[in-house]
């Protein structure tokens, strides 16, 4: 099997006095994604979706959620990290398809600078990096602007 594919699935409430980082960006709002690293939903679905397909378990069996040294860590630098177990298990991420599910803020015009900071750090063609961001019509907790979620399609190669 020369392929696989993973997806991975993150959400993190909203709270005051945090910086907003999705997709590696800082995001101007009033709210940040609570969690132990920056808690970059994207990236994390992201992280999840490539290590489900290299067959090496998921983000937390990784960068536990209580280990001090991610404590306020950059998602970048996890997926980067990442990248890196995956080489040495014999994987290489070729495709990331990517949904950012949230309220507000308006994530449209910061999609090109999200999928700018993720190819560079997968080391993939822009184009094999693809994100969406939807909202749920005001519908359950991500509606009413209490979090945000990122859902993540990823395609491995093996090498050699």
């Amino acid at each position: 099997m020369n392929y696989r594919t993973g997806i991975g699935v993150d959400v993190h409430p909203l709270i005051t006095g945090r910086r907003l980082v999705l997709g590696g960006v800082e995001i101007p709002h009033n709210l940040g994604l609570d969690g132990n690293s920056d808690g970059d939903v994207l990236i994390h679905a992201i992280i999840d979706a490539m290590l489900g397909a290299s067959g090496l378990g998921d983000i937390g069996r990784h960068f536990p959620a209580d280990d001090p040294a991610y404590k306020d860590s950059s998602s970048i630098y996890l997926m980067e990290t990442s990248v890196v177990k995956l080489a040495e298990a014999g994987w290489k991420t070729t495709y990331v398809d990517a949904t950012i599910l949230a309220q507000e803020p308006i994530l449209g015009p910061h999609i090109p600078s999200m999928k700018s900071r993720i190819s560079k750090s997968i080391s993939l063609e822009s184009s094999c990096v693809n994100l969406k961001a939807t909202t749920t019509d005001k519908l359950g907790f991500i509606g009413e602007g209490k979090g945000i979620g990122g859902i993540a399609v990823a395609t491995v190669e093996k090498l050699g």
